[in-house]
């Protein structure tokens, strides 16, 4: 599907992001496509999951075009359970999540072909003050927010297996062997330590401390 004018430019830079989350999910094990990698919890498949809750209902439930029919919605739908849409249940497969996440850029990009950029819509769960907005503000807000988590993506993957870039097809970071990164690494680190050499060692000893269980 093609677009024309400001929404071309914002629709090309969510699809970059759309693609960036499901690329860093690709490869793994189930384990580690849903393990928590912070102490919050992010964890990819979640994000996965999360990302389709936002767009099926900044899009579909805010401009009267729901995706799921009323009192069939999804445990992680925003009237469900709290938190539900940022991780994956062990009977929702990896396949069925990701294929949700797809079907529902397919959902949004048909309103966005469909509906002006003025066109005025209700999201459900703001307060009523401000419930009521524009096509255009929520088109750039779910831009801001995909943008937001295919950074958690990023660090996330690289985090478990060393993968890293921005996509396939351009990494967007400078060549270099494994060698040369760690040796990147320990240069960012020593400069890190010569600007506060107590933080630095306050950092070694609650590693150490960690470590010990003490």
């Amino acid at each position: 599907m093609s677009f024309n004018g400001p929404v071309a430019d914002l629709h090309q830079y969510l699809q970059e992001a759309r693609e960036a989350v499901l690329w860093k999910a690709e490869g793994l094990t189930e384990y580690d496509a849903r393990r928590p990698l912070t102490p919050t919890g992010t964890n990819l498949l979640g994000l996965v999951k999360h990302l389709a809750a936002v767009e099926l209902g900044y899009f579909g439930d805010t401009f009267g075009r729901p995706y799921f029919a009323k009192g069939e919605e999804p445990d992680f739908h925003w009237t469900r359970e709290p938190e539900g849409d940022l991780w994956a249940r062990p009977e929702e497969s990896r396949e069925a999540l990701t294929g949700l996440y797809r079907a529902a850029w397919a959902h949004t990009d048909a309103i966005l072909a469909e509906l002006p950029l003025d066109t005025e819509g209700r999201v459900p769960w703001w307060p009523e003050h401000r419930a009521v907005t524009t096509l255009h503000h929520v088109l750039v807000r779910v831009l801001a927010e995909t943008q937001r988590h295919a950074g958690h993506a990023d660090i996330t993957r690289e985090l478990l297996d060393g993968r890293a870039g921005q996509r396939p097809q351009d990494a967007n970071l400078s060549t270099g062997d494994g060698g040369t990164w760690s040796a990147y690494r320990e240069k960012v680190e020593r400069a890190a330590r010569a600007a506060d050499p107590e933080g630095a060692a306050r950092a070694a000893e609650g590693e150490r401390t960690a470590g010990t269980g003490a």
